[in-house]
């Protein structure tokens, strides 16, 4: 079974005044379907159990996206923008999104692309053309597109009727096709989320394996961009120099010559909860337990991340292995 083979649709009933949402009926026409008010409020999704996280994510939403806020942002861009999908399909046990829509972070796509768009659009005239706006903060646009289909349409429509403006959003898989023949390759930065093939096997249910991840950097990189890598999230597990040791080892040996010309590297440690804890322990009871009060310390209420001292370690570890086998490359922030 696909990713994108869902069991089941809840539409909101307008999405049929917008060719997307026509699309996506018509795509699905063989899906069982329900009708709802909102895709923000589904009372009978909100009453599953934890257990229930697996088949939710098998769940399709379809509605029209009513938040438009723009947040400003530090790290990777200078805004976080509301798109055109949220949530995924995918099962990552640690995913934040899981902290805003608890076990409800399945995959909602939003109809109303060209007002979210043009939105856009009307904001990068008000900047110069260095404002770098992050798209894919709240979902996996590759992902989205396998549902949509129409990723380079939406890209070329930004690039075509704004001259200002660089976008950039992250992906955990291989299904960069879409983007690899659009004309302004220059104004987008697509960054790739690496992890040893370990913690992908055991933590990122539903994702690209690491090969086929390096493979697309390449890939990116042989028609002109230049992508960010994301070691992202960094987990501490006993084993975990070895670990990203080997990934770092393979990233060396597999990344081409244009990939490790001025690579730009992200490092971002896991962050955890009560929530993921309770619906990891529920939905997947034989998986390995993420959250260790040895190596982590509290966050705010419910949440934590890696103790000082052991957070520490593993960056210095990493950049000494990053040192070792890149002679040219940027940390672009250690989070």
């Amino acid at each position: 079974m696909k990713i994108t083979d869902f069991s089941r649709i809840y539409y909101e009933t307008n999405i049929k005044d917008f060719p997307r949402g026509k699309f996506l009926l018509n795509k699905y026409k063989d899906t069982p379907k329900f009708k709802i008010d909102s895709h923000n409020n589904i009372p009978e999704l909100r009453a599953y159990e934890n257990k229930d996280f697996v088949k939710l994510k098998k769940y399709l939403i379809i509605g029209i996206r009513k938040t438009h806020k723009y947040v400003v942002n530090h790290k990777i861009s200078d805004f976080l923008v509301p798109f055109t999908s949220s949530g995924c399909s995918a099962m990552c046990q640690y995913c934040y999104l899981v902290c805003n829509y608890n076990k409800c972070s399945y995959l909602r796509v939003f109809v109303n692309k060209e007002e979210i768009i043009n939105n856009l659009i009307k904001n990068s005239m008000k900047h110069d053309k260095n404002t770098v706006y992050e798209i894919g903060s709240n979902s996996d646009l590759l992902l989205e597109n396998l549902v949509t289909e129409d990723l380079k349409e939406n890209l070329e429509y930004f690039f075509n009727n704004s001259k200002n403006g660089i976008l950039t959003f992250p992906t955990k898989f291989k299904f960069i096709e879409p983007i690899l023949n659009i004309k302004n390759i220059n104004r987008l930065i697509p960054r790739v989320s690496l992890n040893p093939q370990e913690i992908i096997t055991h933590f990122e249910f539903g994702t690209s394996n690491l090969d086929e991840r390096l493979n697309a950097i390449n890939d990116l990189c042989h028609v002109g961009y230049k992508p960010y890598i994301l070691i992202a999230p960094i987990i501490i597990t006993n084993e975990y120099k070895k670990y990203y040791k080997d990934l770092i080892n393979k990233m060396s040996d597999m990344l081409s010559k244009k990939a490790k010309k001025n690579i730009t590297f992200e490092l971002i440690f896991m962050t955890y909860s009560y929530i993921h804890d309770k619906i990891n322990s529920e939905a997947f009871p034989k998986s390995i337990k993420l959250y260790s009060k040895d190596l982590m310390t509290s966050r705010g209420i419910g949440k934590y991340h890696y103790r000082s001292n052991i957070k520490e370690e593993a960056t210095n570890f990493i950049l000494d292995e990053l040192k070792k086998n890149f002679s040219n490359y940027t940390i672009k922030y250690i989070v």
